[in-house]
């Protein structure tokens, strides 16, 4: 299941449907993945789910019906579980450790609801990214800058709760940290700011 030539990038998604929200960071993490020659997989899939066709049309996109459990049953020593409960921060150093790392799906929810507690239960050694909430591109971008760009992660250039800007009169402010971008604005999926935009009357758990 590990690439020869990057990591793995594991989304065990805990949902039975797919928002919008989630099809836009699943759709970046894995254009982000091929480009870094790293694979990305959605694994626990139900039979039933329906992978949008752009997010399938990426060869380094595997969707998987079995859980990481079934799938790492016999090594579970080199998959990382990202947790925000872990007693440990992410390093550089864990690169060299792990192959795998294992995300849950709902970093982005605000407040956060801790279901990664479902994965830790399975038994994976977990690493922290620090105390804020990230979204689940975003949390799956600054580990690969971190165990493959080798930074440590404090030195990640972060943005917390942005104000995005829709027109004079309208702007929200996002309850994530998020990784900036070379021009000073936080780095999200493509079309999500237009998503946010045109849902504002909803809340972001209704896009998720």
């Amino acid at each position: 299941m590990t690439s020869a030539d990057g990591k793995t990038y594991i989304v065990e998604h805990l949902d039975e449907e797919l928002g919008p929200w989630s099809e836009l960071e699943y759709l970046a993490i894995a254009l982000e993945s091929h480009d870094a020659g790293a694979k990305f997989f959605l694994s626990s899939l139900p039979p039933s789910f329906k992978v949008p066709e752009a997010l399938n049309a990426v060869s380094s996109f595997t969707p998987e019906t079995r859980s990481v459990e079934e799938i790492y049953a016999s090594d579970k020593s080199r998959v990382c579980l990202l947790d925000p409960a872990a007693a440990k921060d992410l390093s550089p150093e864990d690169g060299e450790s792990f192959d795998v790392f294992l995300f849950g799906g709902i970093l982005g929810d605000d407040p956060p609801r801790d279901r990664t507690s479902e994965l830790r239960k399975k038994g994976f050694e977990g690493r922290r990214l620090g105390p804020k909430q990230m979204t689940t591109d975003t949390a799956v971008r600054v580990t690969r800058m971190v165990v493959e760009g080798k930074t440590p992660l404090l030195d990640v250039p972060y943005l917390d709760y942005p104000e995005l800007k829709f027109n004079e009169h309208e702007s929200t402010e996002m309850p994530f940290r998020y990784v900036a971008g070379k021009d000073g604005k936080p780095i999200m999926p493509k079309g999500m700011v237009e998503l946010i935009g045109k849902d504002g009357d909803k809340t972001l758990d209704d896009m998720f």
